[in-house]
């Protein structure tokens, strides 16, 4: 049971206890200020006084008044003490209707005069005690520190500007605030006035000469941030931002200081995503999900994000011992979930992965090991082919042998028309999903999800050039006019997951990336952000695409048709789907190329497959990719010898 006391309340009560006391004592003298009669004196002896201030005390304590501190007494605080006020006021009438102290009873208006009196000392002190604690400090009220221009007038920014007046220590003065309504102009927060719009900016900041522009707008979008950059770098002055909401929500300090310099990643943010956490849940909670190429960027913020919505068992599976330890470390100590299993595997390796499932029976999986660089798997295509299409055939053949509900694959713009190993080794992933997904005789949802590169990931452009901005440069850009489209880790992550709850079967979804981005234009705009001037200070070299990669890429392949799907950032992929028998033959054919090591044939025969897939219905008694063999009933049998798919083989995902 909470306590209705903190540490702060004995000063508290004793200050309550003086307020009744006078109130009290200055009802009587207001309502008879002609004179009071005399056999009305008794009502200000001093034992009265104290049973009208135990009363209302022990109303005070039981309304909560003393488990708050009073310098964070808030506005729904004061509505608090109205209703505690009101209802002292009335235990106090009553107890005095009940008993009688005095034969002449107290008049009406002593209870009015009391009522209004007590509720302007209880919460004036309140108010009192926060403006004595905030207020600038002597020889203070001076700008200090940095002189910086606010940007916002919201709750998060009205929230910067206490904290930087109260805190000193921050650094920082506010001089004036700019917000995009109109409507705010001239009015003041903590007496900072919004001297205009985010349009005003460059005049604002040639009139009042900052020493720095703060964006204190958690979910502004990109173009927003970004104009405000430009009037900055205009005025020559750096730009610092409050993180998004998503990275707000997990920071445990003041939004103070939470304040860091702007990131690319800010100015080419997009609108928050909504996500029908309900919906997850409902797919998630109280099931034992797994994870495949847990220890990598998409599929350790899998876990992150699987873990809040109550799994009974999250089983993390990678390859790379390293990588697997860092997520599981992550989320035990550093987010206090203890339902995480770590397991060592291959993906590639039918016999371990039969063992995984029968000793953990996922009911969901989310399967995100992959290898995805480009230019590595075009020098690699044996390992494309073993990783990412025989290893998501072996997922999915287990899958289905053990009877799980859903399977998630995290599939790639690049399966989209391919052209590179590492695309055309995620299509024959889709394929391998879809056909499994059109089997009526198969209770398992299979669905594939996909989307283009993610802010941050290990590979994306974002760091190799903040590397070489750091080296001084040059920026190796493959052609002046590529372009990509960008997404942020935790919101593709989202995305996914919620695709996994629509889960149709055997439908593969693509996610709204928003509007292609030109990689010279992200060049320049981080030599920017990094204080430098592209060209003069740090050059942008043009290297030429790599073997197999696209100018542009795409969404959306030849022969597929989009449309809407419950969520409005997901979208469907319709096509026909590839025969199921020829696509397991088809398969084997590959899989013996890959045991034998033959490349440079494995190559030709992975580009004819794409390149001339047998679409059409399909049967409700076709087989999948795999053919299955009758589920082992012996879970106790530690070596599960029966393997699915293909021979192991070492390997790695990430």
């Amino acid at each position: 049971m909470r306590s209705p006391f903190n540490r702060h309340a004995v000063w508290q009560i004793a200050t309550d206890a003086a307020l009744i006391a006078a109130a009290w004592t200055f009802a009587w003298l207001l309502r008879f200020d002609q004179g009071r009669p005399v056999y009305y004196n008794h009502y200000l002896d001093w034992q009265i006084i104290l049973i009208v201030v135990g009363i209302q005390l022990t109303v005070f304590a039981l309304a909560g008044f003393y488990n708050r501190w009073w310098r964070y007494v808030s506005t729904r605080d004061m509505w608090g003490a109205l209703r505690g006020v009101c209802l002292a006021s009335l235990a106090t009438f009553v107890v005095f209707t009940l008993f009688e102290f005095h034969p002449a009873r107290v008049p009406k208006g002593v209870w009015f005069i009391d009522l209004l009196l007590c509720l302007a000392f209880v919460a004036g002190s309140r108010l009192l005690a926060r403006t004595l604690i905030e207020r600038p400090l002597p020889g203070q009220v001076v700008a200090r520190g940095k002189e910086a221009i606010v940007v916002g007038a919201g709750d998060a920014a009205q929230l910067v500007i206490k904290e930087m007046l109260r805190n000193p220590a921050l650094g920082y003065t506010p001089i004036g605030i700019v917000d995009d309504d109109p409507r705010k102009r001239n009015l003041r927060l903590h007496g900072i006035r919004v001297l205009g719009t985010t349009a005003d900016l460059p005049q604002v900041i040639r009139d009042r000469r900052p020493d720095e522009v703060l964006i204190a707008m958690p979910s502004a979008s990109g173009e927003v941030r970004g104009r405000v950059v430009e009037a900055a770098r205009a005025g020559g002055l750096p730009v610092k931002t409050l993180p998004g909401l998503a990275e707000l929500v997990s920071g445990d300090s003041g939004l103070a200081t939470q304040l860091r310099p702007v990131e690319v990643e800010d100015v080419l943010g997009r609108e928050p995503v909504e996500v029908d956490l309900e919906a997850i849940a409902g797919y998630v909670s109280g099931e034992v999900v797994m994870v495949t190429g847990a220890g990598g960027s998409i599929g350790s913020e899998l876990c992150r994000q699987l873990s809040r919505l109550g799994p009974t068992r999250l089983v993390l599976v990678d390859h790379s011992e390293p990588a697997l330890f860092e997520i599981d470390r992550e989320l035990a100590r550093e987010r206090g979930f203890l339902s995480g299993v770590a397991v060592v595997a291959d993906v590639k390796d039918g016999v371990r992965m039969r063992q995984v499932f029968a000793s953990h029976r996922p009911t969901v999986i989310f399967h995100a090991a992959a290898y995805k660089h480009v230019a590595m798997m075009e020098m690699n295509p044996l390992e494309a082919v073993r990783n990412n299409t025989l290893g998501t055939r072996t997922v999915a053949d287990t899958a289905v042998e053990f009877g799980a509900e859903r399977f998630v694959l995290v599939s790639t713009d690049k399966a989209a028309n391919p052209q590179t190993i590492m695309g055309q080794s995620k299509a024959l992933c889709e394929w391998i999903v879809e056909t499994w997904g059109h089997r009526a005789d198969v209770s398992t949802r299979f669905v594939a999800v996909r989307f283009g590169n993610v802010l941050g990931s290990s590979g994306s452009v974002i760091p190799i050039f903040r590397r070489q901005i750091a080296r001084g440069g040059p920026l190796t850009v493959t052609h002046p006019d590529m372009t990509r489209f960008f997404m942020t880790i935790p919101e593709a992550v989202q995305l996914v997951v919620q695709a996994g709850a629509i889960a149709e079967r055997g439908q593969v979804y693509v996610l709204d990336m928003g509007d292609p981005v030109r990689i010279m234009d992200l060049a320049e705009n981080m030599i920017r952000l990094s204080g430098k001037e592209p060209g003069s200070e740090i050059a942008i070299q043009v290297i030429g695409p790599a073997p197999g990669e696209k100018l542009h890429e795409v969404l959306v392949g030849e022969g597929e048709v989009v449309s809407a799907s419950p969520h409005p950032k997901i979208q469907r992929i319709a096509r026909p789907p590839v025969e199921g028998a020829w696509l397991e033959g088809e398969l084997a054919v590959l899989e013996r190329l890959v045991d034998s090591g033959d490349a440079t044939a494995l190559v030709d025969e992975l580009r004819r497959i794409v390149a001339d897939p047998r679409r059409g219905a399909v049967a409700a008694s076709a087989r999948g990719p795999g053919e299955l063999p009758v589920p082992s009933t012996d879970d106790s049998d530690p070596t599960l010898h029966h393997e699915v798919g293909l021979t192991p083989v070492p390997g790695s995902e990430s």
